[in-house]
């Protein structure tokens, strides 16, 4: 998965950080994820979110307004939350820019109170999924002083953070304009709520879902919080959203058909120097090589690939080997290392005058195995197909296609 940071303007032209994250190969689609104005990157929703889509080839725009930006010297400075409208219309307009348009807006908290408002500005969203999101400013007017909800801005306390809030951005999320823009959105609309979120109660999400043109889903999310903290909440989340915006979305290009068993296509990406595409089956993947040879380290080195193969068929059949033997094989990690040495130092190697290529493979078996079941399943290693084709004289045939 490759990202990169991207800086955006919110209200009144105030810095905004965000952070593309983009999928193997081409994007089928894109979105805008509206990170929780403050969490703070306390929490694990937001990534988990962004990699339900990214898995699904989606590429994927997470804006961040409790980042603090990046100075002229480098250094990041003290964060001045500016939450905005503007912000999330200017990042699905960055992306239409450079990648498919955004189809989906997901946002958490305010911020799918934001993504909400921000749907009549951007006709190409298909679709809006929204998690604990109030359904107007309420839970943030319950914590400002009266002076602040006369002057309509304020610092707001939110759990782990604190978020200061511009004048104008409270009466953009005025419940009349989330209702008025669901109701004059023709997409899907699915809502993710926690029964027990202390700071926007449930009934913010029944009036989303009421309001929405189209039947919404809603969905409870049992026993978490507001900021889904616990990497369980957030993952449940994540596996609610995945396939309803898959089913939902309509990539802009249709995928291409799986490939049959065996083959394997790669095309270069159009990015950068060395970046390639690879497809697999109905599987997409991506190679490039590393910024210090030119590359824009966006995916593995072909022998990165090559060493994964290896490790991956390593484990495959450790497992498969210790399950038909009923063995009490727990987990199986592989690491791997690849190097030129040379061919005299080299015990194995008959020809002394050259280098040659050494994998390194290093197997760690967790779970209650005997010393004979260890060393049995060390040995099997060696078994495993990958190791045998690169060990066996390989025969490989490259014609010229018209």
């Amino acid at each position: 998965m490759g990202t990169r940071a991207v800086e955006l303007r919110g209200a009144g032209g105030a810095p905004v950080t965000a952070v593309l994250e983009l999928p193997p190969g081409r994007p089928a689609a894109s979105a805008v994820l509206v990170s929780c104005f403050a969490c703070l990157g306390q929490s694990p929703g937001p990534a988990r979110l962004c990699h339900a889509l990214v898995s699904r080839g989606f590429a994927v725009l997470r804006v961040d307004f409790t980042a603090p930006p990046v100075g002229s010297d480098g250094a990041r400075t003290k964060p001045d939350t500016v939450p905005s409208v503007d912000a999330v219309v200017e990042a699905a307009a960055w992306l239409r820019e450079r990648y498919p348009p955004a189809r989906l807006l997901v946002g958490h908290s305010l911020g799918g109170t934001a993504a909400a408002v921000a749907l009549p500005r951007l006709s190409e969203v298909a679709a809006l999924a929204l998690v604990n999101a109030p359904s107007g400013p309420e839970p943030v007017l319950e914590r400002l002083t009266a002076q602040e909800r006369e002057a309509q801005e304020g610092e707001v306390s939110l759990g782990p953070g604190r978020l200061r809030l511009a004048k104008g951005f409270l009466h953009d999320i005025a419940a009349a304009r989330v209702a008025q823009a669901l109701g004059a959105f023709p997409g899907a609309v699915l809502v993710l709520h926690a029964p027990e979120d202390r700071y926007v109660a449930l009934e913010h999400a029944r009036r989303l879902v009421a309001a929405a043109r189209r039947p919404g889903s809603l969905f409870l999310l049992d026993g978490a919080d507001h900021f889904l903290s616990r990497e369980a909440d957030a993952s449940l989340a994540a596996d609610v959203l995945g396939p309803w915006a898959a089913r939902h979305v309509t990539p802009v290009t249709e995928r291409e058909s799986p490939l049959p068993p065996g083959v394997v296509e790669v095309h270069e990406a159009g990015e950068g120097h060395f970046a390639q595409d690879i497809r697999t089956g109905r599987h997409r993947l991506r190679a490039d090589e590393p910024l210090s040879v030119g590359g824009e380290d966006s995916g593995p080195t072909p022998y990165g690939l090559l060493l994964a193969a290896l490790g991956a068929c390593t484990a495959m059949t450790l497992r498969m080997y210790a399950a038909r033997k009923g063995w009490p094989l727990e987990h199986v990690h592989v690491r791997l290392s690849h190097d030129k040495v040379h061919a005299k130092d080299c015990e194995e190697c008959e020809l002394k005058t050259r280098k040659v290529d050494r994998l390194k493979r290093s197997v760690r078996l967790l779970g209650p195995l005997s010393e004979e079941q260890r060393a049995k399943l060390t040995a099997m290693a060696d078994r495993c197909p990958v190791h045998q084709t690169l060990e066996s004289e390989v025969d490989v045939l490259t014609v010229l296609e018209d």
